[in-house]
């Protein structure tokens, strides 16, 4: 991970030739995958999870903005996702799930407090910094609705550990599981094989995620595929949910 101050960049500074979408990453569906109706299980109780698409990442200031998310596209490709499963009928669970660098208050092993304190333990920033670099950034904060779920994860890459997450699945009869957020090889992945051990069937919409660097996405794109969970761009999402 890599951390910034927390002064803007300078407009000088946003153009720095990253691809705007990672979708030619993507691999075709591993030959597993090919043998199911990926509509038919989209038409599915399904529910939508958004993972730490915060001002860290996507807006200046932001302790991970140096990643430059904000250039690379998975924030319109998550809202094109968002808005097509709010016309879907079997979605039936909206959860934006947070993920905070600044892990001081949280429960830690030995292994925890030397890591977190790597992230950010030479940053000097107030409760009120804090508080902004945690928020879900505003272009997805206009797609919430009363009724969804804002929680944050508690455990290092997983939110099916100390949250209401199992209990909002069960409870609702969900089978699938929309995956969209950063970082794509680490709380994406990590929640996709999460899913799958608990039952579920989840499904991440590859350029509606990034990892830290591009060159690190086809990887990661290639084992969630081949091992968890399909892998399919917004576009395919979209023309799927059509019926």
């Amino acid at each position: 991970m890599t951390l910034t101050d927390t002064r803007p960049l300078a407009a000088a500074d946003t153009d720095l030739g990253y691809p705007s979408s990672n979708v030619a990453a993507i691999p075709e569906l591993a030959d597993h995958w090919k043998k199911l109706d990926l509509r038919e299980i989209l038409s599915r109780p399904a529910a939508f999870l958004s993972v730490s698409q915060s001002n860290s990442l996507y807006k200046p200031g932001g302790v991970q903005f140096a990643e430059r998310h904000d250039l690379r596209g998975s924030l319109p490709a998550t809202v094109k996702s968002v808005l097509a499963a709010r016309e879907a009928a079997n979605f039936v669970s909206f959860n934006w799930i947070g993920y905070t660098v600044f892990r001081q208050e949280y429960p830690q092993t030995d292994f925890d407090r030397v890591q977190y304190e790597a992230w950010t333990g030479g940053l000097d920033a107030t409760e009120e910094q804090i508080a902004w670099d945690n928020e879900l950034v505003g272009e997805l904060r206009e797609l919430v609705r009363p009724g969804d779920n804002e929680f944050y994860e508690c455990a290092l890459q997983t939110a099916f550990t100390g949250t209401g997450l199992p209990l909002e699945l069960s409870r609702k009869r969900v089978q699938v599981l929309v995956i969209t957020g950063i970082h794509t090889d680490w709380c994406i992945e990590g929640n996709a094989r999460a899913a799958r051990d608990h039952g579920y069937l989840p499904i991440v919409i590859g350029d509606a995620t990034g990892c830290q660097k591009p060159e690190f996405e086809a990887t990661a794109f290639q084992r969630i595929n081949q091992f968890f969970a399909p892998v399919i761009s917004s576009d395919t999402f979209v023309e799927l949910l059509k019926g």
